[in-house]
């Protein structure tokens, strides 16, 4: 009797699924869509044409052998899925640091990483890798005034700098306050490539360090400058200045690199070895925990980390973009901001989305056991 109804209104919740399904459809590809987003890494040979960097063993050039590597290590990294690699140069060209920052800004990168070569009065070797930092004491100063003074090679650089001077302690601490945000993830790359040179190359370990570069400063977003080893030294000198000994630190550097961009994609920071000492007091919030589920940890305290700096700030919610129960941890000699404390990962990963949604999109997640700090996946790896 009322058929004609009846079909319309089949039609009607037939539309209504249509669109249903369409809307999931559409949300469901802008997920992957947004998950297969580029890692733009952007790769700097130090110094070239009029500045040839440091000279070294048989006439060596730091800009020649910086650029064989720079453009190996991006061939690697060329042939990964979704990850897009730009070059400060390709060539034997002079590039200012101010340029070579604007170039890795423009590129909306994720990552910056300069690679050097060094030298000494000495038969000094070793492999070391640099972060901007405010651990300035006299000998890294040296090491960073030695890679800042090509600025005084560069065209008009009294008004591109703003009266930086390279030779002075004062103007290389300040650079450091801009990059304190991306300080946590720089360290942890530099740890992750300078395990590589120990470990798979067996080069000696100089450590990584923390100094104030200007090609560093220039950067947002984390950043680290890679000294190979010493073109001084005779035996290091001819080994980087082979082709095999490029070809071996080209495929460590790419290879440690993909390792880093991996650990990112849990959000998580590694433990380093320029930060130890690292001890959480008992916890303060009342961020809920989840019981009896399989993300539960029970001896694990994970929290979100927002912020890094030399600066102590109050931990009001004006100073936090509104969030509460925002605790202050001093370690070696800077401090770090953490949101939430849970023995429950899926409770965390809530706070790190709802951190992310505030505006702090390079927090991330750490974990804690007995109030030290621990690589995150090594939780899961006990579990």
């Amino acid at each position: 009797m009322n058929t004609p109804l009846l079909n319309k209104n089949k039609m009607t919740m037939k539309h209504a699924l249509i669109f249903v399904f369409l809307i999931a459809f559409l949300f469901n590809y802008q997920t992957v869509f947004a998950q297969k987003k580029e890692f733009t890494v952007v790769l700097d040979a130090g110094h070239g044409g009029k500045d040839p960097g440091k000279v070294g063993y048989n006439h060596a050039k730091e800009k020649d052998i910086a650029l064989k590597i720079v453009l190996q290590v991006g061939e690697i990294l060329q042939n990964e899925k979704n990850i897009r690699v730009v070059y400060t140069r390709k060539t034997d060209v002079f590039v200012d640091l101010w340029e070579r920052g604007r170039i890795a800004n423009k590129a909306d990168a994720d990552l910056f990483v300069s690679i050097h070569c060094n030298a000494h009065n000495s038969q000094a070797a070793g492999a070391e890798t640099w972060v901007l930092g405010t651990h300035v004491n006299r000998q890294n100063f040296e090491v960073a005034k030695a890679e800042n003074s090509v600025i005084l090679m560069e065209d008009n650089y009294e008004m591109k700098y703003k009266g930086f001077d390279p030779n002075s302690p004062d103007s290389v601490i300040g650079l450091t306050l801009m990059q304190e945000e991306y300080l946590d993830k720089s360290i942890q790359l530099a740890s992750i490539i300078q395990d590589g040179f120990t470990n798979n190359l067996n080069r000696i370990d100089r450590g990584v360090k923390q100094a104030g570069f200007v090609v560093l400063h220039q950067t947002y977003m984390p950043s680290v400058l890679i000294e190979t080893g010493f073109l001084t030294n005779a035996e290091e000198g001819t080994y980087l200045n082979s082709d095999i000994g490029q070809d071996i630190f080209s495929k460590s550097i790419a290879s440690d690199i993909l390792k880093y961009i991996q650990q990112l994609s849990l959000n998580t920071v590694q433990s380093t070895n320029v930060a130890k000492n690292e001890n959480i007091p008992a916890s303060k919030t009342n961020t809920p925990i989840s019981k009896n589920t399989s993300n539960n940890f029970s001896k694990i305290e994970f929290r979100v980390q927002i912020a890094s700096g030399a600066n102590k700030i109050e931990t009001k919610p004006y100073n936090f973009k509104g969030l509460t129960n925002v605790e202050r941890v001093r370690v070696d000699g800077s401090y770090k901001y953490y949101l939430g404390s849970t023995s429950d990962y899926a409770e965390i990963q809530k706070i790190h989305e709802l951190a992310k949604s505030k505006g702090y999109t390079s927090a991330f997640i750490v974990a804690f056991e007995n109030g030290k700090k621990i690589p995150v996946e090594d939780v899961f790896k006990k579990s």
